[in-house]
């Protein structure tokens, strides 16, 4: 590995690539600590602090973890990422949709860059619906150590702050855009993944010092064994395919007969990635959410739905884990289409051996995929629960942060954009006669 890092720094062009993305990942730090003008900041973190105690707290700290901490202090990059990614996600389902997209997607690279243009502009309308949102919110807000936006505010506080953090937004989309170009990896993953490992050391500090003081030194080795685990099954889970073999029959190739060579369909145990966390954690908390802006706590009925649906309990883990399984068949199903495939592959010539083409090819690349999808699923849902489980039996001795960090969104984006960055830097060290980070095998990537 030493001198897998030391060949890294003897290439210029990789070298010079790898120093550009830390360049650019520092300027996003700095930007994430640049408050929006106009606001009280200790006001401000004796209300997050007032709002991590109740289940407010849940889909605060969920939003802020893709925001890298920003939107706990409200800076220029409050809303991180997070529109641009909403925006892909709405384009995808509208290509599945939509005929005219659907064909505009697959007009090769000039479709590919219309499409992305009607994302940006889709990017640009949600910022500034959420920066509006935001800033009312925001101008709402009272704290032991008084309100957060001073009283006599006006109009042009609320167009300061929403300019302020769509163009907040619109930056690290272009910085994102600089580093796929320029830099190494994917730039929008890696600003993500920026953001969620600068909150790893100081949870991890708070967690150690707590069970240094209540003397629990096994409790730590537990920990530490339990986290590299979770860590093995989120790679299996990112990398784990499903080969469907596929044969081609002979061609005439000049005056020669030639076989094909067989090849196969891979199917991905987590062709979702993290989309159905995202999803299901916006469902399962939105409740409490609108029912902590409406008002309507002083109800009994709303009072037992939000019990039942705060993290932690029995009830909020199995549906929450039922919507994850629930979101894994869905956006699959959008993702893939067994009929195009079986289609394809009647076309050129190919079949899944003991498989007659057609429905039947179909059929069988439906069947395979639902169970890959359950199983996937399933597992998906499993570590998606892991903080829940670790948070109620160590409740004490490990902050909710590092439990978050054990399963579920973080622990996935982490693992996910490192093996697709080792894998940029893998392929480059291959091109240039290098040996790779490992001997033998290669690192796969998620796509």
């Amino acid at each position: 590995m030493a001198s897998a890092v030391i060949n890294i720094f003897k290439v210029p062009e990789l070298r010079k690539k790898i120093i550009f993305t830390i360049i650019i990942l520092i300027v996003y730090r700095i930007g994430a600590h640049i408050p929006i003008p106009g606001i009280n900041v200790e006001a401000l973190k004796a209300f997050f602090d007032q709002a991590a105690k109740g289940t407010a707290g849940s889909l605060l700290n969920f939003f802020d973890l893709f925001a890298g901490g920003a939107l706990r202090r409200f800076t220029i990059f409050a809303l991180g990422i997070m529109p641009y990614i909403s925006a892909s996600i709405i384009m995808q389902l509208l290509t599945v949709v939509i005929p005219a997209l659907e064909r505009l997607s697959k007009e090769g690279p000039e479709g590919h860059k219309k499409v992305n243009q009607y994302t940006r502009y889709g990017t640009v309308a949600l910022c500034a619906l959420q920066a509006l949102g935001l800033t009312v919110w925001m101008k709402s807000m009272v704290s032991t150590k008084g309100a957060v936006v001073p009283q006599d505010a006006g109009i042009m506080f609320t167009v300061v702050a929403v300019v302020t953090i769509t163009s907040g937004t619109l930056i690290l989309m272009w910085l994102g855009e600089l580093i796929t170009e320029r830099g190494i990896g994917n730039g929008i993953s890696l600003i993500i993944f920026a953001g969620i490992v600068v909150r790893v050391p100081p949870a991890f500090m708070d967690t150690f010092t707590r069970i240094l003081e209540r003397g629990n030194p096994i409790l730590l080795i537990m920990l530490i064994v339990l986290f590299c685990f979770v860590i093995a099954a989120c790679i299996l889970l990112t990398l784990g395919i499903r080969k469907i073999p596929v044969q081609y029959g002979k061609r005439v190739v000049g005056r020669r007969m030639v076989q094909m060579k067989s090849q196969a369909i891979p199917l991905r145990v987590n062709a979702a990635g993290v989309i159905p966390i995202i999803f299901a954690s916006s469902v399962v908390l939105l409740p409490s959410q609108l029912g902590n802006m409406l008002g309507v706590t002083k109800y009994a009925i709303f009072n037992k739905i939000q019990y039942w649906l705060s993290p932690g309990q029995a009830s909020y883990m199995v549906f929450y884990g039922l919507l994850i399984v629930f979101f894994c068949y869905f956006y699959t199903a959008i993702q893939f289409n067994p009929v195009d495939i079986a289609e394809n592959l009647k076309k050129y010539g190919g079949f899944i051996p003991g498989i007659r083409p057609g429905q039947k090819t179909s059929d069988f690349i439906m069947r395979i995929l639902n169970r890959v999808t359950l199983s996937g699923s399933i597992f998906l849902a499993l570590i998606a629960v892991v903080p829940d489980i670790i948070i109620n039996i160590w409740p004490e001795d490990v902050s909710q942060e590092l439990a978050y960090l054990f399963g579920g969104t973080s622990l996935l984006i982490i693992v996910g954009v490192a093996l697709d960055t080792l894998r940029q830097i893998e392929s480059q060290l291959l091109m240039r006669h290098y040996d790779g980070f490992i001997k033998k095998g290669r690192i796969r990537g998620r796509y």
